[in-house]
């Protein structure tokens, strides 16, 4: 299976609080991707709401979410975004769900919609 889209950590846990734009992030389940810095911040914030480790692992596992390192070319990438996007922002992680939609050139998923002004050689999609 090929994959199409690479989550943001926002559009994860839209679906895991089955916020408005949940149901777009399920439909792309079977086919997405997550980077690891991601993937922590969605671990993080299940943690500061004080859900225990095992539960959170069986939560996530049970999403199939195949989870790719941050690699050397990502994190040079992530940097080289900082100036043109600094205006809006974006954080570390943002930026490095952008560098991994970049390195694969797959559609990315998010509910930032300060997203949507940014010129990329991929597609940005809001779930909300």
């Amino acid at each position: 299976m090929s994959t199409c889209f690479v989550l943001d950590a926002s559009a994860v846990l839209a679906l895991l609080g089955e916020e408005p734009g949940h149901l777009i992030v399920q439909q792309a389940l079977p086919s997405s991707v997550i980077s690891t810095v991601n993937l922590s911040e969605v671990v993080t914030k299940i943690a500061a709401e004080g859900i225990e480790k095992e539960k959170a692992l069986q939560m996530l596992s049970l999403l199939g979410i195949e989870v790719l390192p941050f690699e050397e070319s990502d994190a040079w990438t992530s940097g080289f975004l900082y100036p043109e996007t600094k205006h809006l922002g974006l954080s570390l992680g943002d930026r490095a769900c952008i560098s991994l939609g970049l390195r694969l050139q797959r559609t990315i998923l998010t509910a930032d919609s300060s997203w949507s002004n940014i010129a990329l050689a991929v597609e940005v999609k809001l779930i909300r």
